[in-house]
């Protein structure tokens, strides 16, 4: 009887072992969640609070009043309007245009599809400097259109919106793409056989369970289009003006850091808005609907309308998003003395006026700074992603809100909040090459955790279990049960984490310093100095930012897992 009861009180005992492993584990993703946090504090919050500090407290008291004076200027309200007027414009422009390209990369199977789907995703890892760039190659003064037929659209609010498409044409596609092609096709064929014409089956059935998708896609929009930097500078000319091209205005021109300061809790609220309402639309979007495999849902396109779908999208793309590029190269390579390389050899001449360096350098600095702000993005939103692995508790979700707060603030007061808070020891870093890495780093833990999250929550809490009852530490049940199945996601979440570090701006226009500029800061600068051989510099060295980033996005599509989670880029 002994013999009998030896396994069964084993088991018992295992239980308990495994419970008490369990809620060592708890302990431990809690544990994991130190790290992140004091990252987010001492570069984020600290700088944040610091500016916002220095511009609302006046003789030790905060000056609540000045918020209401801001906002009753004439100029500010007109700031607030425009910025709020081009986002819902933007939005609406980019999901009419960008729809039935979602329908084709989901519906209809073609030659080169995955590498066109690459392709249309590199305007959204481009720095927004890049994207400004290329349009004002295209509408600006000198440009295609003003070299065809005299037509300039630069300094008009066309120019943005446009602009803004062609950046987030991809957000669309991806997001509603991914649903669309992984919803079964056999509901709405079933409706169609109850009597129910085409579009009214895509009407009822369709449509609602695109609804979600369609959603967050759009609020995606609104939320780059509203903080929308790069592209508004370089195109908006002095009459456009967002709020985030405000702040800079007002902290790098004016020094007016009270107003500055109260546009960027403006800025900040209003965002933080947007994003409770994204995470919503997501958490509707991934518990109410069943999903199919894709690849039974795409096939050829079939009748003269799908034919004619089809070639009004490629047409589309190519006007869209190839032809912009094709003039960034074209014009970095019209040289005063015909079509050479001109303006790349002069790149690599230092000129003693913005650079300090050759512009040229501005590449190797780049790669090294995006490489370090990956490695520290990975560390911080690794160990963020696992400690997020649970759903459950306020504490997880306000840690998950926390991740994403960078996203909603003002870049330029992140940068500039490094200079007057990262200046005293023991973290006197103003000097330090490391500040814009750990700046650029702020902007690629959000995309780290987003793209580690899905695949984490997804390993089956059995096989930990498992291990704790085999007798695994967390550490090592996390190495031998969820590291095999996150190393792809590890390697896609590297890929965005050093495209978007390689393109940051905002920030690192105020820290980079003149002898180690980063590739958008000296495209920027390049810009802002009169002269052709400036322009063509600014251009040749675009088409060197676009290509290294077009090169990372297709090692990244390459390492996509045959099966993509929906709605991840």
């Amino acid at each position: 009887m002994k013999e009998a009861e030896a396994p069964g009180a084993g088991g018992a005992g295992g239980v308990a072992a495994a419970t008490s492993r369990g809620a060592s584990g708890s302990a431990a993703r809690l544990g994991l969640m130190v790290v992140p946090v004091v990252f987010f504090g001492v570069f984020f919050a600290y700088p944040v609070v610091a500016i916002v500090r220095r511009g609302l407290e006046a003789d030790g008291a905060w000056q609540f009043g000045r918020i209401l004076d801001v906002l009753g200027q004439s100029d500010i309200r007109h700031v607030l309007w425009f910025t709020v007027w081009q986002a819902l414009a933007s939005t609406a422009l980019t999901l009419l245009i960008a729809l039935p390209g979602a329908y084709v990369f989901a519906r209809f199977d073609f030659p080169g599809k995955q590498l066109l789907r690459a392709v249309v995703t590199v305007p959204f890892v481009l720095p927004t400097v890049v994207v400004g760039t290329a349009f004002l190659a295209l509408v600006g003064q000198g440009g295609l259109l003003d070299a065809l037929w005299g037509v300039r659209l630069d300094t008009t609010v066309w120019a943005i919106l446009v602009a803004h498409v062609f950046f987030n044409y991809a957000v669309v596609v991806r997001t509603v793409g991914g649903l669309w092609g992984q919803l079964d096709p056999r509901q709405e064929e079933a409706a169609r056989m109850l009597g129910a014409s085409r579009f009214a089956a895509w009407r009822r059935v369709t449509l609602p369970a695109l609804g979600p998708a369609v959603a967050a896609a759009a609020l995606m929009v609104f939320l780059f289009t509203f903080t929308s930097f790069g592209v508004v500078q370089i195109l908006g000319g002095p009459g456009y003006s967002t709020l985030e091209v405000e702040i800079y205005r007002q902290t790098a021109d004016i020094f007016d850091l009270s107003t500055a300061a109260v546009l960027t809790l403006v800025q900040f609220v209003a965002v933080g808005l947007i994003l409770a309402v994204h995470a919503w639309s997501v958490r509707r979007r991934e518990s109410a609907l069943r999903l199919v495999d894709p690849a039974g849902t795409s096939r050829r396109p079939r009748g003269a309308g799908q034919w004619a779908l089809l070639g009004g999208v490629l047409a589309t793309v190519a006007v869209l998003i190839l032809l912009p590029l094709a003039v960034l190269v074209q014009r970095s390579l019209d040289a005063p003395g015909g079509y050479g390389f001109a303006y790349y050899r002069a790149l690599g001449e230092a000129d003693g006026g913005a650079f300090l360096v050759p512009p040229l350098h501005a590449i190797g600095n780049s790669l090294e700074y995006a490489l370090v702000a990956t490695a520290i993005a990975l560390v911080i939103g690794g160990l963020a992603a696992a400690a997020l692995t649970s759903r459950a508790g306020r504490l997880v979700r306000g840690f998950d809100a926390l991740l994403m707060l960078p996203l909603g603030v003002s870049a330029v007061t992140v940068g500039f909040g490094f200079l007057i808070t990262l200046d005293k020891p023991p973290l006197d870093l103003r000097a330090s090459w490391i500040l814009v890495p750990l700046a650029q780093a702020l902007v690629g833990v959000p995309f780290v955790v987003r793209t580690m999250l899905p695949v984490l929550r997804a390993v089956d809490g059995r096989l930990r279990e498992a291990a704790a009852v085999l007798g695994a530490s967390p550490l090592r049940a996390w190495r031998e049960v969820d590291l095999p199945m996150v190393r792809r996601a590890l390697l896609i979440a590297a890929g965005f984490a050093f495209a978007v570090s390689l393109g940051e701006f905002g920030a690192t226009v105020f820290i980079a310093r003149p002898d180690n500029p980063t590739l958008p800061v000296a495209v920027a600068r390049l810009l802002g100095r009169a002269g052709d051989l400036n322009y063509g510099q600014a251009m040749a060295l675009s088409t060197v930012l676009m290509a290294v980033c077009a090169v990372s996005l297709l090692l990244l599509e390459r390492m996509r897992p045959a099966r993509a989670t929906t709605g991840e880029f």
